[in-house]
C-alpha cells in the first residue's frame, strides 16, 4: 500500500493551509483558507480515497 501522508501534507502546504495543532490519537488539525474550515488529517493515510477526501474538504482539486 502507498503512504499518502507526506504527499497530502506537501499539497496542503503548497495551497497555504496552516497546521493548527495535534488532535486526538493520530490526527492533526489543519486550517484551509480556501474553504475557511478546520480539517482533520490522519497521520497514517493508506488509502487514496481518504487522501482525496481530505483534499476535497480543503477545497483543493487534486486526485491521486
Amino acid at each position: 500500500m502507498a503512504e499518502y501522508e507526506k504527499k497530502v501534507r506537501e499539497i496542503l502546504k503548497a495551497h497555504k493551509c496552516i497546521f493548527i495543532r495535534r488532535g486526538k490519537g493520530d490526527h492533526d488539525i489543519w486550517y484551509s483558507p480556501v474553504t475557511s474550515r478546520h480539517v482533520t488529517v490522519d497521520t497514517r493515510i493508506k488509502s487514496r480515497h481518504t487522501a482525496n477526501a481530505i483534499l476535497k474538504q480543503c477545497g483543493i482539486k487534486h486526485k491521486f
